[in-house]
């Protein structure tokens, strides 16, 4: 007899639509319904997937018998309200990042997972991207040495200028910034290759943000980050630095530098957007070596390709250990604890910035 598929529930339309669900699909879950707070949305989306129920009230959708998991593709400060309500429904909880919206927050989800015997994870995809995976390969098989730098600028912009525009939800809170929802990915991608953090220094800013009020035309202020600039200090040794703006016309996009005592890895994504490539370049070179070298990528490591969407390929793998997870009772990293930790570094780095001083972050 065949097993039934895993269903699941998708909150949020935006992303949600753009790679959860056809990512979900394409792995053989049964996508049962969509949330989205504006209802044609969440008709057009359901319509559009063949998905049979379409909610502009989460409860609702967590109210469905016999669904398994739910993905939460809403906005950050919703994050913590529909992850504990998915939690509560004993709903196995695939969360985008940035986690929530404070440590305090994040703390408090992690622990009730750890209470609970659901699989809980956090959509940082980029972990599966081939090429960052070789990168972590080659740190671990000491290619680099120890570690003294690593250098990661996404600096990119319009090109035609900043016409002043409405403010948006997004706009009107910090969590909609650069910081949580570009500068998220690459702490985790920090963490994933070299470790913990011990100290954070940074600051943020809002360089371009003027907007109109949207009732009244008066201009306000945008909360939202437009750039920042961050140094971690790491338990191993060495420090990781990184420099990021969306308000830099003509810049040239990403670029991440390991430098070591034994060698170089660097892997450019410039021109490719915010995030990197699916699968990328690695050029590296050892000490000795004439010029830095491409690298090849082992096959292995990229099992999936989907050329629907970059993005695809390395969340379709995210989505495999999340089935993975739920089949042997885990949380395979990126987990809730990987969320919490990087939130503390979020957290750090705005703390830093309003007050001027360098933040601990304890062990756990």
């Amino acid at each position: 007899m065949a097993t039934k598929p895993l269903s699941i529930g998708v909150i949020g339309a935006n992303f949600g639509a753009a790679v959860h669900i056809p990512a979900f699909q394409s792995e053989g879950l049964e996508v049962v319904a969509v949330f989205s707070r504006n209802e044609q949305r969440a008709r057009d989306t359901a319509q559009r997937f063949g998905i049979p129920h379409a909610f502009t009230d989460y409860r609702r959708l967590l109210d469905l018998p016999d669904l398994d998991a739910v993905a939460i593709a809403s906005p950050a400060r919703q994050h913590h309200e529909m992850t504990m309500a998915a939690l509560d429904a004993g709903k196995h909880v695939l969360c985008e990042k940035p986690f929530a919206s404070n440590q305090q927050q994040a703390r408090e989800l992690w622990q009730k997972a750890e209470r609970s015997s659901l699989t809980t994870m956090i959509a940082h995809e980029f972990r599966f991207a081939s090429g960052r995976r070789r990168v972590r390969e080659l740190i671990e098989e000491g290619y680099l040495g120890t570690l003294h730098k690593a250098i990661i600028s996404l600096v990119t912009g319009p090109t035609t200028g900043f016409p002043v525009r409405p403010l948006t939800e997004r706009d009107a809170t910090f969590e909609g910034g650069f910081l949580f929802s570009l500068g998220s990915h690459y702490i985790d991608c920090i963490r994933h290759w070299l470790g913990e953090v011990t100290v954070v220094t940074g600051q943020v800013q809002v360089l371009a943000g003027v907007r109109t009020d949207p009732a009244t035309g008066a201009p306000v202020q945008a909360a939202a980050d437009d750039a920042f600039h961050f140094v971690l200090e790491l338990a191993r040794g060495g420090t990781a630095e990184m420099t990021g703006t969306n308000v830099a016309p003509f810049g040239p996009g990403g670029h991440v530098a390991l430098y070591g005592s034994e060698g170089t890895i660097i892997t450019p994504h410039e021109g490719r957007g915010y995030n990197p490539p699916a699968k990328g370049v690695i050029l590296a070179a050892k000490a000795g070596d004439a010029e830095l070298k491409r690298l090849p990528i082992p096959d292995r490591l990229e099992p999936i390709t989907d050329d629907r969407d970059d993005r695809l390929g390395p969340f379709r793998n995210l989505t495999r250990e999340f089935l993975r997870g739920i089949e042997t009772g885990a949380s395979p990293a990126p987990n809730f604890y990987d969320g919490y930790r990087c939130q503390q570094i979020l957290d750090a780095v705005r703390e830093s910035s309003a007050t001027g001083r360098r933040v601990a972050i304890p062990a756990e």
